[in-house]
C-alpha cells in the first residue's frame, strides 16, 4: 500500500527538485541553485523525467547524475505499475487527479493521452517523495515539470512551487494552463521583474503575492579566476543553436561588416536544432575561416572561450534572462545583446556593453563595428562595470537564501496548528 507523504515540523525543510532533463549542459543554473541550497543546510533530492544516458561535458554533472532518480528510467511498464498501485490504494485521490489531468489536457499543446502519462509519472513521484520524506517540491519551468508537480499535489503529495524562465511560458501561457498551475502552487518564482509581469497578466491581482523574483546566480568558483588578455577581434556567442537566440541574424550582420573590410573571429559555443542552417549560412557568406562552431562544451571551456574573446554577443529574439550574459559580465567582458525580456534589467547600454532592438540587422551590424573599434581602455572599463553589476545582483548564495525562505514559508503553511 502506498502511503502519502506526511506533514512534518516546519523547522525541518526537505526539498525535492523536479526537472524535465537533469543534468543538462544548458541548465547549469539549476545545478548551481541546488548546490547553494545544500551549502545552507537544505537537503535536496533530485528527480528528473529523463537524462540518465545523455552525454555530459562536465564532471560535476556526472556527479549530479549519480544523485538523480529518473521517472522514465523504468519505462512505460514501471509507470503503469506505479499508477495501478496508487489507483488501488487511493481511489478517491486518483480519480481527482484523473479529472485534473483531463482538464490540463484540454486545449493544451500536448495531448490528453500524454497528460495521462504525466499522471503516471506523478504517481511514481509521490511514492518517491514519501520514501525520501520530502515536504516541499520545486519544479523548474512551467511546462511539463510543473504539470507533474501539480498532479502530484492532487494525489496527496506535498505543496509545490515552480520557477518560470521563459520564453516558452510567455509564448503560450494558456496552452500550458499556466493560470491553473499558479493557483495550485504555493509560490511561483520568476527570474526577472519582466518575467513576474508576464505572470501577473494571467491571474487576478489577489494572487500576485504568490510571485517572487529570484535571480539565477553565479558561484565564485566560476568567476574567481585571473583575468586574461583577449584576442583582438575575437567574439563569442554561447547558447543553443535555435531560433530564439538569433545566431542566423548575427551571421548576416557579420557578413555585412566583413564586406566592409572588418576583421573578426566568432566562436559559436553550443549546438542545437539550427546547426545545419547555421553552417549553411556560414558557407553561403564564405565565412568558414571567420566563424567556428564548438558544439556542446562544459563550464570550464565556456569560461575559456569567454575570456579569450573581447566581448560576448547574444542577439536574442526571445529570452528569460540568459545566464551566459551573467557569466561573461562576471568574467569582466562587456556584452552585446537585445532589448528583450529581463536583459535590460541587467545590462546598461554604454556602461556594461551594448543593447540593440531585437531582429534589427542594421543596428546589430553597427553595434558590432562599434564594439570592434572600441579602444582597449573602453572595453576594460565596461568589463569592470559589468562585473560589479552582476556580482551585486546575481550571487547564487544570496538567491538561494531567498528560495530557502520561500520553501520554509510553504512548509510552515502546510503544517496544521497544534
Amino acid at each position: 500500500m502506498v502511503a502519502l507523504p506526511q506533514r512534518l515540523n516546519s523547522s525541518d525543510v526537505r526539498v525535492a527538485y523536479l526537472v524535465n532533463q537533469y543534468p543538462k549542459v544548458s541548465h547549469t543554473f539549476i545545478r548551481r541553485e541546488i548546490l547553494a541550497l545544500e551549502r545552507q543546510g537544505v537537503p535536496v533530492a533530485r528527480f528528473a523525467v529523463r537524462g540518465w544516458d545523455d552525454k555530459l561535458s562536465d564532471p560535476i554533472d556526472d556527479a549530479e547524475r549519480q544523485q538523480t532518480r529518473y521517472l522514465l528510467r523504468g519505462g512505460i511498464l514501471g509507470l503503469l505499475v506505479a499508477m495501478l498501485r496508487f489507483a488501488a490504494s487511493h481511489p478517491w485521490r486518483f480519480m481527482q487527479a484523473v479529472r485534473l489531468a483531463w482538464r490540463l489536457g484540454q486545449g493544451s499543446v500536448r495531448s490528453t493521452g500524454l497528460h495521462i502519462v504525466y499522471l503516471a509519472e506523478a504517481c511514481l513521484l509521490v511514492t518517491w517523495l514519501r520514501d525520501s520524506n520530502i515536504n516541499h517540491l520545486h519544479a523548474h519551468f512551467g511546462t511539463n515539470p510543473a504539470t507533474v508537480a501539480c498532479l502530484a499535489k492532487a494525489l496527496g503529495g506535498p505543496g509545490f512551487s515552480f520557477t518560470v524562465h521563459g520564453p516558452e511560458e510567455f509564448d503560450k501561457p494558456l496552452f500550458l494552463h499556466l493560470p491553473l498551475k499558479i493557483r495550485a502552487a504555493h509560490r511561483v518564482v520568476a527570474i526577472s521583474s519582466y518575467g513576474r509581469s508576464q505572470l501577473m497578466r494571467w491571474v487576478p491581482q489577489e494572487l500576485w503575492s504568490r510571485f517572487a523574483v529570484v535571480h539565477c546566480g553565479l558561484e565564485p568558483t566560476f568567476h574567481a579566476v585571473a583575468d586574461r588578455t583577449p584576442e583582438v577581434g575575437r567574439l563569442v556567442c554561447v547558447g543553443r543553436l535555435c531560433e530564439q537566440k538569433g545566431q542566423l541574424l548575427l551571421i548576416e550582420a557579420l557578413a555585412r561588416i566583413a564586406a566592409r573590410g572588418r576583421t573578426f573571429h566568432l566562436v559559436l559555443a553550443g549546438d542545437g536544432e539550427l546547426r545545419e542552417a547555421v553552417e549553411s549560412l556560414i558557407r553561403q557568406h564564405r565565412l568558414e575561416n571567420r566563424i567556428e562552431i564548438t558544439g556542446w562544451i562544459g563550464s570550464d571551456r565556456v569560461r575559456e572561450e569567454i575570456q579569450s574573446a573581447q566581448a560576448l554577443v547574444l542577439p536574442s529574439f526571445a529570452e528569460g534572462l540568459p545566464v551566459v550574459l551573467m557569466e561573461a559580465m562576471a568574467l569582466r567582458r562587456p556584452v552585446l545583446s537585445t532589448y528583450v525580456a529581463g536583459i535590460p534589467e541587467l545590462v546598461r547600454p554604454g556602461k556594461d556593453g551594448w543593447l540593440v532592438p531585437a531582429g534589427d540587422v542594421d543596428a546589430l551590424s553597427l553595434a558590432l563595428e562599434e564594439l570592434l573599434d572600441a579602444p582597449h581602455a573602453v572595453l576594460n572599463r565596461m568589463g569592470s562595470s559589468a562585473r560589479e553589476r552582476v556580482l551585486a545582483r546575481h550571487d547564487i548564495d544570496t538567491e538561494a537564501r531567498k528560495l530557502h525562505t520561500l520553501f520554509r514559508q510553504a512548509v510552515d503553511a502546510a503544517v496544521p496548528a497544534a
